[in-house]
């Protein structure tokens, strides 16, 4: 989370996700840019770990109801 503050661009980046990255960058390079870019890139790792948290919980009810 930390780094999606700091560094909102190498946040997507890392995630595998460079187009979105490098808007991110262009948006982070403006002053009054950078904070929208941080709370972009901290939503949007937040989102991608519900994500995930949902995926295994829809596993797992599918694994029970076998």
């Amino acid at each position: 989370m930390l780094l999606a503050i700091l560094l909102p661009f190498l946040s997507f980046i890392i995630r595998g996700k460079i187009l979105t990255g490098i808007v991110c960058l262009i948006l982070q390079i403006t002053l009054i840019g950078w904070l929208p870019a941080a709370i972009w890139a901290a939503l949007s790792l937040n989102n991608a770990r519900a994500d995930r948290r949902n995926e295994k919980l829809i596993k797992a009810v599918k694994q029970n109801q076998r």
